[in-house]
């Protein structure tokens, strides 16, 4: 099966959100990627384009040195599922974290995440990811 124009065009913009966004935690690059009504899922962040760049400044000043390390990603219409590994500092376990988005006219419009701590020694030896 293969991707639409539009499909691709949606999972470029999020990783490229990652790349310039996430990754650096820079807030000032939001604007390119967020919309201007942009609807927040995630229970600890408050709703909002400019709260996600007040989280954003904070998480950077905490963490400083914080990775996300994309995994996988999908794309089903509009939108994009990424799978990736947080890590805050360089020894850190960190979250495994599943987002989705949904890309509405060239912007991300609603985002929704799902996150685990990473586990040493668990039961299960296969790791997630």
């Amino acid at each position: 099966m293969s991707r639409t124009a539009q499909e691709q065009a949606n999972l470029d913009l999020v990783l490229r959100m990652f790349a310039e966004v996430l990754n650096p935690m820079d807030s000032r690059a939001v604007d390119r990627f967020i919309a201007p009504g942009y609807i927040q899922h995630n229970q600890a962040v408050t709703p909002g384009r400019d709260s996600l760049k007040a989280f954003l400044d904070m998480i950077r000043g905490q963490t400083p040195d914080a990775v996300h390390d994309v995994k996988r990603a999908f794309v089903d219409g509009d939108h994009v599922t990424v799978h990736y590994h947080v890590r805050r500092w360089p020894d850190d376990l960190g979250w495994a974290v599943i987002d989705i988005f949904r890309v509405e006219d060239g912007m991300i419009a609603e985002h929704w995440d799902v996150m685990q701590d990473v586990v040493a020694d668990g039961p299960n030896p296969l790791g997630p990811f």
